[in-house]
């Protein structure tokens, strides 16, 4: 193990992520204006986004944060019409997250811009590079799945 070499490698991982992302919230039209929803808002919406019905037990989980942080974000968000909360039907102590069709569509509608540039920025990689891609997602994921075990840990 090369603890230069790796923690260069994990500084060059972070520069290159986060200018993916922030050329990402630039493409096209953002679906919440500049004064919308805080970034850790923005991590709850995104969650529910991927799994309407979530419950704000298993969001808290999912997020690694307490229930009562994802509580208060759920308030604050259903305040602002982002969000519906509804009681289970079979366990009406359980809370059941999801979009306000508004925010779905407007969420969805932004997604899918960022992936079509994206997309064609892919598209104008060589055939090496574009494996290469490939090869690396596995890759990342399994850092990012290391990375939550070291949260637990720690």
């Amino acid at each position: 193990m090369d603890t230069e070499t790796d923690t260069a490698l994990a500084e060059q991982l972070y520069a290159t992520v986060g200018l993916l992302r922030r050329h990402a919230r630039k493409i096209g039209e953002r679906p919440f204006p500049n004064d919308g929803p805080t970034t850790a808002q923005l991590e709850l919406i995104r969650l529910v986004r991927r799994t309407p019905g979530l419950s704000v037990a298993d969001a808290a989980a999912e997020l690694g944060v307490a229930p009562n942080t994802v509580s208060t974000l759920v308030r604050q968000l259903t305040g602002s019409g982002v969000l519906e909360r509804h009681r289970d039907a079979a366990d009406g102590r359980v809370a059941r997250l999801q979009l306000t069709p508004e925010t779905r569509r407007r969420v969805e509608q932004w997604r899918d811009r960022r992936t079509a540039v994206t997309a064609r920025a892919i598209a104008g990689l060589s055939p090496a590079d574009r494996a290469a891609l490939e090869r690396a997602l596995p890759v990342l994921a399994g850092v990012a799945t290391d990375l939550t075990r070291e949260e637990v840990t720690a």
